[in-house]
C-alpha cells in the first residue's frame, strides 16, 4: 500500500474569499484605484509612481534593482525612465564599477512631485487599515515581509 499525495482542495472548494492571492490582488488593485485620477493630473502612471517612490527611499539603485523594487517588468520600466529623465524628475549615471550598469536617482522636481502624491497614497493606505488595530495592522505587515522571503527571487 503506497501513501498517495493529499491534493489540494479546489478553488470552488476554497472560495476566492479564503484565497490569499485573490485578496490581495483585490486589495492591490482597488489601492491603485484609490489615487489613479491623482497620478493622471501629475502626468504620471503607475510605472512611473512606483520608481519615484523607490528613489526617494533609496540612493541610486541599478536599474535591475529598480524593476525589482517596483515590480515592474524591466522593458516597461524603461520607457518609463526615459520619460521620467525627458520631464526632469530622474537622472541616470552609469555605475563607477561597472560601466554597463546604470543608476538611476531622483532630481528635486522628481521629489517635489512625489511629495504631491505622497498624501494620496497615504490616505489610500490609510482606508485599507481603516478599524484595523494597531497591534494587527503590525502582525500582518510582518506575515506580508515573512511571505515576500518565501516567494522572493532577488536578494531584495
Amino acid at each position: 500500500m503506497t501513501d498517495s499525495p493529499q491534493r489540494p482542495p479546489k478553488l470552488g472548494e476554497v472560495g476566492l474569499t479564503n484565497f490569499a492571492p485573490y485578496l490581495m490582488n483585490r486589495i492591490m488593485g482597488r489601492y491603485n484605484a484609490g489615487f489613479r485620477d491623482e497620478m493622471a493630473e501629475m502626468g504620471l502612471t503607475t510605472p512611473k509612481a512606483r520608481a519615484l517612490a523607490v528613489l526617494t527611499v533609496l540612493e541610486g539603485p541599478l536599474i535591475r534593482e529598480l524593476a525589482v523594487y517596483t515590480v515592474v517588468e524591466q522593458s516597461t520600466l524603461s520607457r518609463a525612465l526615459d520619460q521620467l529623465q525627458t520631464e526632469g524628475l530622474i537622472r541616470r549615471e552609469t555605475d563607477a564599477a561597472d560601466s554597463r550598469a546604470v543608476r538611476v536617482y531622483i532630481t528635486e522636481a522628481g521629489r517635489a512631485v512625489f511629495e504631491e502624491l505622497w498624501p494620496h497614497m497615504a490616505e489610500a493606505q490609510a482606508r485599507m487599515f481603516r478599524g484595523i488595530p494597531e497591534d494587527e495592522r503590525r502582525a500582518f505587515v510582518a506575515t506580508l515581509q515573512k511571505m515576500l522571503v518565501n516567494i522572493r527571487k532577488h536578494e531584495i
